[in-house]
This record gives C-alpha cells, structure tokens and sequence, in this order.
C-alpha cells in the first residue's frame, strides 16, 4: 500500500477525556484522524482509576462519574467513525518530508508503522501506575483486599474499610463508601488534609473516622484477606490495632511519558512546552493538550482540556494547509 494511502491528517495519543473529544472534534473538522491509546481500553484515568467517582468540573453535569464521562465522549467521537487504535504505546517518531516537500511523521508502536501529517499528545501525565503502600507484607494482599484502583463500589458493601491518604481522592473514597460499607476509617499522616475544602467541610459531618496522624505499621490477615491493620502515631511509638475487612491506599500515581520524552520536544514542569495559541510544542506539526501541555497560566481540569483540543485541532490543519479555515462555523450551523 502506498504511504499517501495511509496517511492521516492528525493522529492523537491518548484516548483519555481530552484526546476522546479532540478525536471528536478533528473529525467534525472532516480531517482524517486517528487515535492512538497505549491500554486496551478507552478511557483514561477516570475510566480506568476513578470509574465510580464523581466528578464535579465537568461544563453541564452536576456531577459524572469517571466511567459515565468515559461512555459518552467515545460515543461522541465514534460518531463520524475515526479510526481508534488501543494496546499501542507510541515510541519512536521520525520527520520526513513528500515529493512534493510536505512534512509527515512515521509514528511507530511495537506492533506497526503510523503515517501522519500531524500529531496531538493527549496522554495526560503519561503512562500511570499507583504509588504503592510500602510494608513488606503489602504483596501479599494487592489486587486481594488491598486496593490501589477501585473498578466498583459493590464489593465493600457491609464491610468495615480502611482508606488511607490525605488528598482529594482519599476524602472522596471515604465519602462515597460512607453510604454502603459498615463502618469507613480514614487515616492520614497529618492532622490536616490536603484536599478541595467542600470535601473536608463533608467529611467533617459524616460518620467516617478519621485517624490522624498516623502510619500504616503492619497488615495482619491470612490468604490475602485483611483482618486488621496496626497504624502508629507520626513521629511516636504509640500503636493501635484497627479490624478492617478491605484496605484502600489513596497515595496518588507515578506518571511517566516514556519513548515521548526522547521526541526532542522541549519540557518544563514535567509537560510538554507550548505555544499559547494552537498549543503546538517545540517541533512543528507536533501538539499537546491536557495535562500533557504546559504555558503560563494552566490550570489543570479537563475542563481545561477540552478547550484545548479544539485550537490544537485547528492549529495542526493550517499547519496541513496554510490556507485552511481558522474560524469554523458554529456546531450549531452545522
């Protein structure tokens, strides 16, 4: 097949919110796009990490949980039948040039060869994994009782649950388990929490526990089953021995951008550089949106994002075709 065949006008790694809707978007566009996701699924952190919670920065959804908002930006973008690639990572990049001088990339995964005029990274933070509670016993309860991401509530229901952290995702948990488990723990190595203050205004009024401050100290259980847990004060030798049945860490992801950090794209604040207008990085014809970017000013929200991806969009068409319209007409002319 000739490569003119196989070539598309924009290609978007990351099939999180952000690269869902500018996959949208570029096709609302009628370009010829593509979208690259490295996991199986579609969806990113809020399907994969965060599918029941709620989330409250969404423009028209009081609140939305990580897994509804994942549904319903693929179908929106599946509407005029992109082409979605999933279980690729992107790693190597190369500029070449047509007969007729017209830039591409050959993007390649290890399972094939991608042509594009352009590329827009989505991939947020990178690929993520959880930071991951250090007591050597902690293996033997991971992926058991023991819990880094949390694909569905159902399975604490009646039971008396640890969750330890301070940070949003941890007050969210324990507020949401709140309502189904026996009883919910909430231990945290400060008194204070470093999460949204309507959140802490919440967990101040509910019948969670809060156990500050203190560490996890050891796991008592058998066969991968959590019995208790002891947790000792910060700084002090005091101990308590906590029953429990599941055992929740909310310490946060490590990220990483992996092969893309060797793409020659500049880097500050660990995102990738841009411009402020199209959001396009230190390599023409190459963008990035979401928390993959960085300009002065950004604030991080996929709210955010989303007005990203449509500048970038337009951006990587005039860099396409100089020529290309700037000030597309209204979706509701369409």
């Amino acid at each position: 097949m000739h490569i003119e065949e196989m070539m598309y006008d924009i290609t978007i790694i990351g099939g999180g919110p952000v690269g869902l809707f500018a996959t949208y978007y570029a096709s609302l566009r009628e370009s010829k796009v593509k979208l690259i996701e490295s996991l199986e699924e579609i969806g990113g952190q809020p399907a994969h990490l965060f599918a029941e919670k709620r989330i409250y920065d969404i423009p028209g959804q009081p609140g939305i949980t990580g897994a509804q908002l994942s549904e319903n930006l693929l179908i929106q973008a599946e509407i005029h039948h992109p082409t979605i690639i999933t279980g690729e990572e992107a790693q190597t990049i190369e500029e070449c040039f047509d007969e007729l001088r017209q830039r591409y990339y050959k993007l390649t995964t290890p399972k094939q060869t991608h042509y594009t005029r352009t590329i827009i990274i989505a991939a947020g933070n990178g690929a993520f994994s959880p930071r991951r509670l250090q007591l050597p016993e902690a293996p033997l309860y991971e992926g058991k009782s023991l819990h880094y991401v949390i694909p569905s509530l159902q399975q604490f229901v009646h039971k008396t649950v640890m969750v330890c952290g301070g940070g949003d995702s941890a007050i969210d948990w324990a507020l949401a388990l709140e309502t189904i488990a026996d009883k919910v723990y909430l231990m945290h190595r400060r008194p204070q929490f470093r999460a949204h203050e309507q959140s802490i205004r919440q967990l101040e009024k509910s019948s969670v526990e809060v156990l500050t401050p203190y560490l996890p100290a050891s796991i008592q259980g058998q066969d991968g089953q959590v019995t208790s847990m002891t947790i000792q004060k910060n700084r002090d030798t005091v101990t308590q021995v906590i029953a429990i049945d599941e055992l929740i860490v909310s310490y946060g992801f490590i990220s990483n951008f992996g092969s893309m950090r060797h793409w020659d794209l500049a880097m500050e604040r660990g995102a990738f550089q841009v411009t402020p207008l199209h959001y396009e990085t230190s390599r023409p014809g190459i963008f990035a949106i979401g928390d993959s970017c960085y300009y002065p000013g950004k604030v991080k929200l996929i709210a955010t994002g989303f007005g990203e991806a449509p500048q970038a969009v337009n951006g990587a068409l005039l860099a396409i075709d100089p020529d290309a319209n700037i000030a597309p007409v209204h979706s509701t002319k369409l």
